[in-house]
Order: structure tokens, then sequence, then C-alpha cells
């Protein structure tokens, strides 16, 4: 693929990427360890992953454990999860916290499809404004001596790769809004 054509894509690519992480953090009315990815927990004085700083399964459908590799962490953690926009009041035993992710409601999964729906609209305004960039670079490139219809294949390959990549921002929104809808 052209050099000039492989930036574009790149930067398509990591949009996508940054889209399918975030919906990874939604909670769908399954236990999926991912929406504890943006917690951070006081370690020692620093902010810390809390993937960092103990493991964390899913030992039932809807329950996510954490086990703390330090015992006293466990009041650091729970402030973590308390102060973040997770939603679930976590519950230890001492040893272990356990979050138990309560059913959805009917509503509270149309809102979550909405919010989806949104963020992929502006995954795919974040894929349009590539291109448009794109097409902007390929025209002054006709300053440096590049032919018309070279600059023409150049465009017409950026705007498949942005149809490419609308279309996989599509399947993406409509996998999870399938998952959220899922009871």
């Amino acid at each position: 693929m052209n050099e000039k054509l492989q930036q574009f894509e790149n930067k398509m690519s990591k949009a996508y990427e940054y889209l399918a992480a975030d919906f990874a953090t939604i909670r769908a009315g399954r236990a999926n360890p991912h929406i504890l990815d943006k917690i951070k927990v006081n370690y020692y004085g620093s902010p810390t992953p809390i993937q960092q700083v103990g493991n964390i399964t899913v030992p039932e459908p809807r329950m996510i454990q954490i086990s703390p590799w330090e015992k006293s962490l466990i009041k650091e953690i729970e402030k973590a999860i308390m102060a973040s926009d997770v939603g679930i009041t976590p519950n230890n035993d001492g040893s272990v916290i356990r979050l138990v992710i309560p059913e959805l409601t009917e509503e509270r999964r149309k809102e979550l499809v909405k919010e989806v729906k949104k963020k992929g609209e502006e995954g795919k305004v974040a894929v349009r404004n590539i291109r448009r960039d794109g097409n902007d670079t390929f025209k002054k490139l006709a300053k440096e001596d590049v032919s018309e219809d070279e600059i023409k294949e150049l465009e017409e390959a950026l705007q498949k790769l942005t149809d490419k990549y609308v279309k996989e921002i599509d399947k993406l929104v409509e996998e999870k809004a399938k998952e959220i809808l899922t009871v």
C-alpha cells in the first residue's frame, strides 16, 4: 500500500480500536472485567490500574471477583470502585472483593444502546475527518508534480478505506447493542 495512504489507514485503525476499547467498558448485564479498566487505585501514593494490584476473575456470569495481592489494599480498591462511574457497590469478606452485576432494566438497556449508537456515530465522524484530512493532503500533492490521476487514485483508495472502517464500526455497534439487549 502507498505510504501516503498508510498513515491515514493507521489513524482510522486507531480510531476503530479506541471505540472497541470504549465499548468493552460498557456494562451489559453480564460480568465483564473490562468495566474496571479505567479505575485507578491509590497504591502507596500513586494511582495504579486496578489490574496491577490484584487478580480479577469472573467466577459466575454476573459476578466479578478481585483478589488483591496485598490484603491492606482492600479498602483502597473499594474506595476506588465507589468513586468510579461503574455504579456497583463492592462487597468484601476480608480477603476478596466481589462485584455483583445487577440485572439491567429494559429502560437502562435502551439508554445504553442509545449511548453505544452515539459513540458509534462519533467514531464514524472521526474516520470521516481522517478522510477529509487525507484528501486535503492529497490535493496539496498537486503542487509537487503528482499527476491528477495519481491523486484521484489516492482519493478513491482513501474512500474505500473509509467505507471499510465505517462498515466495521457499524458491525461493532450492532454487536454491542445485541449484547446489551440480550437478557
